[in-house]
């Protein structure tokens, strides 16, 4: 279908296509999930494949299984994906930012105004306002 990206392993785009309707909201807290099944015949993918990456999340606890029903979002799985992501993006994005900002003698005010302009800007863009 040329939705997954060839760079890494299937079941962990699996894995992040869930928690993304999570952390979205598309998919509530103690909201069943799509089965594997269901997600090998809509991706065409194996269906070991699919397990694999819902199973990653069942090992992290942010689903959990009911026996004979499915696979669930468990309780405060939003807010756990959220703060890992948040750390996740500081240590990605913040912190070489910064660093290069620092070897630029941009200061801390100064970038943040840089920050918020981008912020403005893309909310702009985001909402066709020109």
């Amino acid at each position: 279908m040329g939705v997954f990206d060839d760079s890494r392993p299937i079941f962990l785009q699996i894995a992040e296509l869930i928690e993304n309707d999570i952390v979205s909201g598309i998919i509530g807290e103690e909201s069943q999930v799509p089965s594997t099944n269901e997600f090998a015949a809509y991706y065409r993918i194996n269906p070991a494949t699919a397990a694999k990456g819902v199973n990653l999340l069942v090992e992290s606890g942010i689903l959990y299984k009911k026996r004979g029903i499915g696979m669930f979002v468990s309780t405060g799985a939003r807010d756990r994906l959220l703060d890992l992501r948040r750390k996740d993006f500081q240590a990605q994005y913040i912190q070489p930012l910064a660093r290069e900002a620092r070897k630029l003698g941009i200061g801390g005010e100064e970038l943040s105004l840089m920050i918020k302009q981008s912020l403005i800007a893309e909310t702009a863009e985001g909402s066709g306002i020109r």
